[in-house]
């Protein structure tokens, strides 16, 4: 039996990252970041939703899982893809319940770190409602929270408060990563 060690991240260049959370957290922000320092490729979650999805949550309707499968995959393809190529990429989604992490992580082959950007609804709702050009309304906070299963006790996932600097997020989700065992 062996015992899990840590691995320094830059040992383990191929590791894919999605970054997660509720609309309004700053997945993008703290993607694009770790995507900079980590020198690898950032992909918008976001911009992989069919045009009815777009359609539906910019009429303030929440998408069910049936919305979510063919989105999921086509994340998962990426990433799977990236992995085959041997490159590392982070990639921005909800990632809101279990059964959608568990399905992201057998698209990549196995391992996939995760960090979970996690605050108060109040704060989200702040910074929902201060974005502009964005699809998804203030009004569908309430369903994201009610559809969200943290990842507490899951393999590979980093928990980071936002209720920071990005850059303090940003470097917590680095010392998060980098403190992951191996497998």
């Amino acid at each position: 039996m062996s015992m899990a060690v840590s691995q320094p991240l830059s040992e383990n260049p191929v590791l894919p990252v999605i970054v997660m959370g509720v609309s309004g957290c700053g997945k993008t922000s703290v993607g694009e970041r770790l995507a900079q320092k980590l020198n690898c490729r950032f992909i918008e979650g976001d911009s992989l939703h069919p045009a009815a999805n777009i359609e539906k949550m910019s009429a303030g309707i929440p998408l069910g899982d049936d919305d979510r499968w063919p989105w999921l995959d086509s994340i998962g393809s990426l990433i799977g893809d990236s992995v085959g190529r041997g490159e590392r990429v982070i990639v921005s989604c909800s990632a809101l319940k279990k059964v959608y992490r568990e399905r992201l992580r057998a698209a990549a082959g196995g391992r996939l770190a995760f960090v979970f950007l996690e605050g108060s609804r109040a704060v989200f709702d702040k910074r929902m409602k201060a974005r502009t050009g964005h699809f998804m309304p203030a009004s569908l906070l309430d369903s994201q929270f009610a559809t969200l299963e943290p990842p507490t006790g899951e393999r590979d996932a980093v928990t980071v408060d936002v209720d920071q600097t990005i850059d303090e997020i940003v470097g917590e989700a680095l010392t998060g990563l980098q403190d992951l065992p191996t497998r």
